[in-house]
């Protein structure tokens, strides 16, 4: 078998390309055209497969995970509920009407009995300051639950992001290792070549092979990964999604903050701290509502009562008097709620400005590490593998020190694909705490 030797001495910037030189040029034999007919079938199938998958943005998908998260409808429900608390603190006691009867027997020595009857109605009524406190507690029940229900609304939508994100970045990773993957199936192709030939030692051909299968080690590895994180973000949206689906977007590399002092100013607005205070509010309400329901009002009554020989009516008032409960132990409860209220605000502050602050370095050092690896590492690691490329070309360096260069230039994309992604991160959790948007979506 004749092979005519030909070495072709080309590289182009593209990364697909910088290693696809050939060391021998082989006659291919024809292909019938029932493979062709063959091959475009199965291409015509790919994508139709690809065009019913539907792809979904990150504003989408939080749309959707607003729409139909259970933790958003058990907001709303809270809501609801205190809504009808208020409801019930405005309304008023419903009367009450008692009815009797019964025999009357006189005592005159005659021993006749007729019949007597008596109707009452009564009507509590509470004070004005009673209802007040009751309808201010209510109140800050629904400003409780509104609060409650943008911070968990706040928590979905920044869990939503980061798990959108983490896709994103394990199918960057996955893009890459499928590019390494082709590459060194066409060095696997030619070191075979050559080593058949007689050009190279097998040892090369083993540590080709090796590599390659290393690669698509990662390569199975990586698929699995993004199905696990596409399995959590449809977890945090619900079914209204199917569970194949592709994602529009990318990392959002540049994420500039302002100062931590900046930051730490917006603390005081974060829903965190809003919760605190309304829970705080609440616990002043309730111990106003337990000093007034000493007193809480009175009962009107009115009446008339029919004898057999008299009739009468009565009008009157029942007024509670506080001599054995003057309601101590309710008081002193509710005192004490109000202070644990205001010490969690106070606690609450002081941990928000700690977490920020320890969220803010996190931050400094994601973005270092992402600038030392776009400023330099890369960089290096990108030229390291050119060298290696040029000298395995020209016969200067072997094949191990190719592949151990690639090797590496894929390790180094791959940690910084993981400073991005911790990058991102940190910033997530700066928006979580102080309960607003600083990441841009990028689509």
């Amino acid at each position: 078998m004749k092979h005519t030797k030909k070495v072709e001495h080309y590289f182009g910037a593209n990364y697909s390309r910088r290693l696809a030189y050939s060391a021998l040029e082989i006659k291919k034999p024809k292909i019938n055209t029932l493979k062709v007919a063959l091959i475009g079938l199965l291409t015509c199938f790919a994508t139709l497969s690809n065009a019913a998958t539907p792809t979904f943005t990150l504003s989408e998908l939080t749309e959707a995970a607003l729409k139909n998260n259970p933790t958003m409808l058990i907001s709303r429900a809270r809501q609801e509920a205190a809504v009808a608390g208020l409801t019930a603190a405005r309304a008023y006691t419903n009367p009450e009407l008692e009815f009797g009867a019964g025999p009357t027997k006189y005592r005159d020595g005659s021993g006749e009995t007729k019949s007597n009857w008596g109707v009452a109605l009564s009507q509590p009524l509470e004070f004005g300051s009673v209802r007040e406190a009751r309808q201010s507690l209510a109140q800050t029940g629904i400003q409780s639950a509104e609060v409650g229900s943008e911070l968990t609304q706040t928590a979905l939508k920044n869990r939503v992001r980061a798990a959108f994100y983490e896709v994103i970045q394990r199918q960057s990773f996955l893009e890459l290792v499928e590019s390494d993957k082709k590459l060194l199936g066409q060095i696997q192709e030619k070191v075979a070549l050559r080593v058949k030939v007689g050009e190279s030692p097998r040892y090369e051909l083993i540590k080709a092979e090796t590599e390659l299968l290393t690669v698509e080690r990662d390569y199975q590895a990586a698929k699995i990964r993004i199905e696990e994180s596409k399995g959590m973000l449809r977890g945090l949206i619900g079914r209204s999604i199917p569970v194949q689906f592709e994602l529009r977007g990318s990392l959002p590399i540049n994420s500039q903050l302002e100062s931590l002092a900046s930051l730490q100013a917006r603390v005081a607005s974060s829903p965190f701290i809003r919760q605190a205070e309304q829970l705080n509010k609440s616990a002043e309400a309730k111990f106003r509502l337990e000093q007034q329901l000493r007193n809480p009002g009175l009962t009107l009554k009115a009446g008339v009562n029919q004898d057999p020989d008299l009739t009468s009516f009565r009008i009157g008032l029942a007024i509670p008097l506080p001599l054995w409960s003057k309601r101590e132990g309710q008081i002193a409860e509710a005192a004490a709620g109000m202070l644990q209220a205001q010490s969690q605000l106070d606690n609450e502050d002081l941990s928000l400005q700690r977490e920020l602050e320890s969220g803010y370095q996190r931050y400094q050092i994601a973005r270092q590490q992402v600038a030392a690896y776009e400023s330099g590492l890369l960089a290096r690691a990108e030229s390291v593998l050119k060298v290696a490329e040029s000298g395995y070309r020209y016969g200067e360096r072997g094949i191990l020190d190719y592949l151990d260069a690639q090797r590496t230039y894929r390790a180094v994309r791959k940690d910084q694909l993981t400073a991005v992604y911790d990058l991102i991160i940190s910033v997530l959790e700066i928006e979580r705490l102080l309960g607003t948007e600083l990441l841009e979506e990028k689509l």
